[in-house]
């Protein structure tokens, strides 16, 4: 289907870009991102149809979790347990900044969304931290690619891709890197590193040794 898609850059229409992210939100609607990492695919992780159409997106099997962004640990409490209060106290170091962390989720999330943990991470991006301060809300961030293949961090070959499949793409003229976010599971007390990223797995051990 074809959609009538917005294009705003980030630095040129910063007040619209973060007015117009929160309506495509709030609308269960989705769009493109730039974050301080990779361009994200965004929208609500609580309505099914944004799940649907993300999935559909990308080709990607439903049952793949995204990480979620959020705008502050004190709001990220709602909808995760956390296992060690020396967990928390290095997390305060890391973010915001590029680290996912995989949490077991709360009773009340785990039954809103089907499953029992969850990737959270408060990125260093002035566009993200402000649109998450007017949802208060967590918001998805999926890297902008099919299943398969690798991130597009470059905005024309993303709006020629994706251009017709999402509602905006709000974009930026500085150089995306390309570079995913490091991921670490706290689940338990003893951190798993999962996947390498903007930082090195050999920092991250360094701050919970």
């Amino acid at each position: 289907m074809s959609r009538e898609t917005i294009h705003i850059n980030i630095e040129e229409e910063f007040d619209r870009s973060i007015l117009e992210a929160k309506k495509i939100f709030l609308a269960g609607k989705i769009f493109i991102y730039p974050t301080d990492t990779l361009y994200g695919i965004g929208g609500n992780p609580f309505d099914s149809s944004v799940i649907n159409r993300i999935n559909e997106l990308k080709q990607r099997n439903e049952l793949k979790y995204f990480i979620l962004l959020i705008n502050d640990i004190k709001n990220l409490s709602v909808y995760v347990e956390f296992c060690s209060v020396k967990h928390l106290e290095i997390l305060q170091t890391v973010w915001p900044g590029p680290v996912s962390v995989i949490f077991r989720a709360s009773t009340h999330t785990s039954e809103q969304l089907g499953m029992e943990t969850i990737a959270f991470r408060i990125p260093d991006s002035n566009f993200c931290l402000n649109l998450l301060n007017q949802i208060r809300l967590p918001l998805i961030s999926t890297s902008v690619n099919n299943t398969e293949e690798l991130p597009i961090s470059d905005y024309h070959e993303i709006s020629e891709k994706f251009s017709s499949k999402v509602d905006a793409i709000f974009y930026t003229k500085q150089k995306q890197d390309n570079i995913p976010s490091t991921i670490v599971d706290l689940t338990e007390k003893e951190p798993k590193l999962i996947r390498e990223g903007k930082i090195k797995f050999v920092e991250l051990l360094r701050k919970f040794s």
